[in-house]
């Protein structure tokens, strides 16, 4: 089993600093550095006006960057073939960048269109130590140390607040939807930008809230109650730019409609609110509201959207009160719920999840959009690297890829390196 041990922050700004020199002649401007994240509960909810709840991981993405005269960007990484890929900005338009590239020039291409036009070309080198494809949100990882090193060395301003991050999140979301055409939703944007130690962050994505009461930090402190999170990246292929994200996204706005309400997140509130603490209630009203839709792929969407949404502040509250059982059962709900209801998992994440369960986990669940990607499983203190080992040898007897594990730790967010 391949353990992943986040980069040294000392070693990496030593070698993404060396890339730049060895590609483009001449020292950086400076080193930034922005996580990967894991989500711990709230999936497909961000872009259904829902709560996420999401941690920085140690893995960060780095990157060394100067500014140019010119509106040329250059750009390279360590994870790619070296080569470095060179876009105009000027005249730049939409999916005008194929490949990796697409995302950091992205992001140069969105702050102009908002209208910061003082934002020319730039020379940038990354390093990373996010697996890709993992869905822990290497994308985004690279889309927020672009953006914060940009609005650095332009001098735009907004990276030394979390309401002015909320800009910068924009033109990172702007970068993976319209350039990329990786539909995304914010979650992980803001969690890469917004994370504290030793926190988790309770994203609340209804439109009508500012950038200062979306977000509050919770505590996620796994020492305090014996805990590690075990993340277990699968190695099945993720992609959510093959219109299966799109497609689910597209059928709740549907679904909305059908029901008469902004978002379904309107439907979880309304149920809640006239529920209470009455499960049996709130399931009952459910499948009323359930009844009003055209056809069942429709209403099992509908219902993993609303009790996923339901079950945040319960893992929020199950936590602060170190209820790990009761966390544990809440992660399991959530990924049967993913697997049944929203349909985007795969063999080898049921496999790990089962397995996870199986070898003492509390609770298991895929994290991040589907398809492929990684688990994540709640488990005693020193019991993660046997569970990943035990998800291994599976693996293995299955004939499925080779996984890789690492610990998810809350770390910090988007962060100006040298």
């Amino acid at each position: 089993m391949q353990y992943l041990e986040p980069l040294n922050a000392k070693e990496a700004v030593g070698k993404v600093a060396e890339l730049f020199v060895d590609t483009f002649g001449a020292a950086p401007k400076g080193v930034w550095s922005a996580p990967g994240r894991v989500n711990l509960i709230g999936e497909h909810t961000d872009y259904n006006a829902g709560l996420c709840l999401p941690i920085a991981l140690p893995h960060r993405t780095f990157i060394a960057v100067a500014p140019r005269e010119s509106g040329v960007a250059r750009v390279v990484s360590s994870f790619g073939d070296r080569k470095p890929v060179t876009v105009d900005l000027d005249g730049l338009k939409v999916r005008g960048v194929d490949g990796w590239a697409a995302y950091p020039i992205g992001v140069a291409w969105a702050l102009r269109q908002a209208g910061f036009e003082t934002v020319k070309g730039f020379d940038a080198a990354f390093v990373s130590c996010v697996p890709v494809g993992g869905g822990l949100s290497s994308s985004a990882a690279m889309t927020c140390s672009t953006a914060l090193a940009l609005d650095d060395i332009y001098g735009l301003g907004f990276g030394g607040s979390d309401e002015g991050r909320v800009k910068l999140i924009e033109a990172a979301m702007k970068a993976e939807n319209d350039m990329a055409g990786a539909s995304t939703g914010g979650l992980d944007q803001n969690a890469s930008m917004r994370c504290t130690p030793n926190h988790a962050l309770l994203l609340d994505c209804r439109p009508e809230l500012d950038a200062l009461h979306s977000v509050s930090q919770q505590p996620f402190d796994l020492d305090s109650l014996g805990l590690e999170l075990l993340v277990v990246d699968t190695q099945a292929s993720h992609q959510l730019n093959d219109g299966q994200y799109e497609a689910r996204r597209s059928m709740c706005e549907d679904a909305a409609k059908t029901l008469g309400v902004e978002n379904l997140r309107v439907v979880a509130d309304r149920i809640s609110q006239s529920a209470g603490d009455d499960a049996d209630a709130a399931q009952a009203s459910l499948s009323d509201v359930l009844d009003k839709l055209p056809d069942e792929t429709m209403k099992k969407r509908v219902r993993h959207v609303v009790t996923e949404i339901w079950r945040v502040p319960q893992f929020v509250h199950a936590f602060a009160a170190g209820d790990v059982k009761e966390a544990g059962r809440l992660f399991n709900a959530s990924h049967d719920s993913l697997a049944h209801d929203y349909e985007v998992t795969v063999p080898e994440l049921d496999v790990a999840v089962d397995v996870a369960r199986h070898h003492g986990a509390y609770g298991a669940r895929m994290t991040g959009g589907g398809f492929g990607g990684s688990i994540i499983a709640l488990v005693d203190k020193g019991k993660g690297r046997p569970v990943a080992q035990a998800i291994a040898d599976e693996f293995a007897h299955r004939g499925f890829h080779a996984p890789r594990a690492l610990a998810a730790v809350a770390s910090d967010s988007a962060r100006r390196e040298a």
